[in-house]
């Protein structure tokens, strides 16, 4: 491809996607590089949150997938629920939901190229990506939870604290909620997310080692809904979760999505903030204020970040993680007002 585009999106996630839509709606000549072919699929818990299935609707998409009414969390006989007060959720195959923007985005003009970025090339008038024969003006990294153009461009900071995971299967079991369903353990969170009249999804977060049966059995109640023959995929794996970042904007490269940082998966955002950040980064970019973009970002972050990071942290503290749950159902007004912050 010759000649110098407005804009290279490192990865064809539902990050790089979105952004791709709002560049095109914003008048760029964008493209997207992305190995993989649609539709991609990947360890996520497949529930969309109020927001984001506003930021989804408002970008003129259908999402195919099963209405979620608000969170629900279960510890043993406990039980403490939440609903959604502007709206539902929306539990959705994580294949449909990149399907539904992988053809938005063709509808829009934007090719998807068949190729890997793992690094770049910037002066002060473009990004060039090597082997590609890409320039653009700009480059997004797009690229998920272990970004290599992040981490060739310098920007990753260690973490600290003990690593968690996140482990996924369907079961072809009819949902019994309207909610997803937080199960809380000694040493993890299993989510059930209602897909479809006859599917749900099953997230194991964990900092324990262990395959996903083994997981689940500790979840004797739960893992009685979910017999071994009704699984219907095989067991996808991510992590570790938490990823930090020095900044999302050096020169000519911005960050969104899970390339910009991540916390942890307890509160179910990603995609919303995802959604948020695609937009932002656009927004800013066709102003000509791309120097602002990260702190608009962490603007539209910081209340999911400091209730994701003060939880995980309480989870992580032997003799705090008991208290999560008989607190929600003690305070169900907090509960409730916490969700409803997130959603």
């Amino acid at each position: 491809m010759s000649g110098t585009l407005d804009m290279v999106i490192a990865g064809g996630g539902p990050a790089g996607l979105a952004t791709a839509l709002h560049a095109a709606r914003a008048g760029f000549d964008v493209v997207v590089a992305e190995p993989r072919p649609a539709p991609v699929d990947k360890a996520c818990g497949e529930g969309l949150m109020p927001g984001a299935v506003r930021a989804l609707a408002a970008l003129g998409l259908e999402i195919p997938g099963h209405p979620i009414t608000g969170i629900r969390y279960v510890q043993g006989s406990r039980r403490v629920q939440a609903d959604f007060r502007r709206g539902p959720g929306l539990g959705t195959r994580r294949t449909g939901l990149h399907d539904a923007l992988h053809r938005a985005v063709a509808d829009a003009g934007v090719p998807v190229l068949p190729l890997r970025v793992e690094a770049v090339r910037q002066d002060d008038t473009g990004v060039s990506v090597p082997g590609t024969g890409l320039r653009a003006r700009w480059l997004v990294a797009a690229d998920g939870l272990h970004s290599p153009v992040r981490r060739s461009l310098g920007l990753e900071v260690k973490t600290r604290g003990e690593p968690r995971y996140g482990l996924r299967r369907h079961y072809a079991v009819p949902p019994w909620a309207s909610y997803v369903e937080v199960h809380w353990g000694a040493h993890g969170e299993v989510y059930v997310t209602p897909l479809s009249p006859s599917l749900v999804g099953v997230a194991l977060l964990t900092s324990r080692r262990g395959s996903f049966d083994t997981q689940l059995a500790s979840f004797p109640e739960l893992a009685a809904r979910l017999p071994p023959a009704a699984a219907v995929t095989a067991v996808r794996g991510a992590g570790p979760l938490r990823q930090r970042v020095r900044t999302r904007f050096q020169g000519r490269v911005l960050l969104v999505g899970d390339a910009a940082g991540y916390i942890d998966a307890l509160t179910g955002e990603g995609i919303s903030l995802a959604l948020t950040g695609a937009q932002s980064l656009v927004t800013n970019v066709r102003r000509g204020t791309p120097d602002r973009y990260e702190a608009d970002w962490n603007r539209a972050t910081r209340r999911h970040r400091l209730l994701t990071d003060l939880l995980v942290r309480i989870r992580q503290r032997p003799a705090l993680a008991p208290l999560i749950m008989p607190t929600a159902a003690r305070l169900p007004r907090v509960f409730a007002a916490a969700v409803n912050a997130l959603a």
